[in-house]
C-alpha cells in the first residue's frame, strides 16, 4: 500500500501514519509530495491539493483523506476520482473552536469592545455588568464542532439554542431546523455563531435580510466558512447601529485583501482562519484508525458530495 500525503507539516503526518501503519500493515510506504513528487497512490492524505495531483491519480487509488473539517476545497477540483472521501471528525478541533467561539461572546459580554474604545479616549468608566440570561446564543451548524461548541457555551452559563438544515438532536440544547427555524433562532439570539459549511445551499445564507432579523445590539461570530456571510450586509448593519460588532475567522476571499473595509472597522475582530487548527498527531492517529478499518472493509464516516459534507 502507498500513501501520498499533500498537507501542511506533511513531515509530521508522515511520522506518525508510519509509527502507527508500520507496525500493523508490513510494507506500507508512506511519502510526502515533497520528497516524492506526485504519483498515484493507494491512500491520498491532503488538504487544498492541486488538480495535478488528483489527474495523475490510477484504479489503484482506494480513498481520499482530508486533512481538516472543510472539503468545500477539495470538492470544487474537476474530475474528483469516485472513491471514499474521509475527513477529520474533530483532531482536537472541537475544544480549541468552542475556545474561541467563548472569547467572542464573552469579548461582547464583558464589554472589552468598549473598554478598548474608552482607553483610546483614557476615559475610565465601568460598564454596567449585563445578565448572562439576556445573552442567548445562536449555533448556526451543529455538526460535531458545531456540538462541542454549544456544550461549551452553555457549560458557562448561557441559554444555548441551535439550527441545522435537516432535524438534529444535541443533548440539552433547543435546535431548530427549516426556513422557519432559522428566522425564529435569529429573532431570539443575542449572539449567532456560525459553523457551517461552504455548500450551495450556505452560500450568503446569512445576507441583510437574514441579519437584520437578529435583535439590535446582536453580535456575529463566523469560524465556518466565509461564503456563509455577506461582509457588506455585515458592515451595512454595524454602520447603522442595528449590529454591535462581529469577530470573523473566514472569509470569502483569503486572505482578506489589505484594502477590504473589515480589517478597518474596530467594532470587527480578524482573525486569519485560525479558530481550530488541526491536532496533526490526533489527525494522523485518526486516520490511522480508518485506514486500518479500509483494509478489513469495514465502513468509513464518508463525505457526501452531493451535499458538501
Amino acid at each position: 500500500m502507498r500513501i501520498l500525503i499533500h498537507a501542511p507539516e506533511a513531515t509530521r503526518w508522515q511520522e506518525v501514519l508510519t509509527r502507527e501503519l508500520q507496525p500493523v500493515l508490513p510494507g506500507v510506504e508512506i511519502v510526502t509530495t515533497e520528497e516524492a513528487g506526485e504519483g498515484p497512490a493507494d491512500i491520498l492524505v491532503v488538504w487544498k491539493p492541486p488538480a495535478s495531483l488528483l489527474a495523475c491519480q490510477d484504479m489503484s487509488l482506494r480513498a481520499i483523506f482530508n486533512a481538516g473539517a472543510g472539503v468545500d476545497a477539495l470538492l470544487s477540483l474537476p474530475d474528483l476520482p469516485d472513491v471514499p472521501i474521509v475527513r477529520l471528525r474533530d483532531a482536537g478541533m472541537g475544544a480549541l473552536m468552542a475556545d474561541y467561539a467563548l472569547y467572542g461572546i464573552l469579548h461582547f459580554h464583558r464589554d472589552m469592545d468598549r473598554y478598548r474604545r474608552q482607553q483610546e479616549k483614557a476615559h475610565w468608566q465601568a460598564q454596567p455588568l449585563a445578565d448572562r440570561s439576556d445573552w442567548r446564543v445562536g449555533i448556526i451548524g451543529l455538526g460535531t464542532l458545531g456540538q462541542s461548541c454549544a456544550h461549551r457555551i452553555r457549560a458557562q452559563g448561557f441559554e444555548v439554542q441551535g439550527w441545522s438544515r435537516s432535524p438534529k438532536h444535541c443533548e440539552g440544547i433547543d435546535t431548530h431546523h427549516g426556513e422557519a427555524g432559522l428566522t425564529g433562532l435569529l429573532n431570539t439570539s443575542r449572539v449567532i455563531v456560525s459553523l457551517l459549511p461552504d455548500t450551495p445551499e450556505t452560500r450568503g445564507l446569512l445576507n441583510e435580510q437574514r441579519l437584520a432579523c437578529l435583535p439590535e445590539g446582536a453580535v456575529v461570530i463566523n469560524a465556518g466558512r466565509g461564503t456563509t456571510l455577506d461582509p457588506d450586509a455585515l458592515l451595512t448593519l454595524i454602520g447603522r447601529g442595528h449590529l454591535r460588532g462581529a469577530l470573523l475567522d473566514v472569509f470569502p476571499d483569503e486572505p482578506l485583501p489589505a484594502h477590504h473595509p473589515l480589517w478597518h472597522d474596530p467594532r470587527v475582530i480578524v482573525t486569519p482562519h485560525v479558530a481550530a487548527p488541526t491536532d496533526v498527531s490526533e489527525g494522523a492517529r485518526q486516520f490511522a484508525a480508518d485506514i486500518l478499518a479500509l483494509t478489513r472493509g469495514e465502513p468509513l464516516d464518508t463525505v457526501d458530495p452531493a451535499i458538501g459534507y
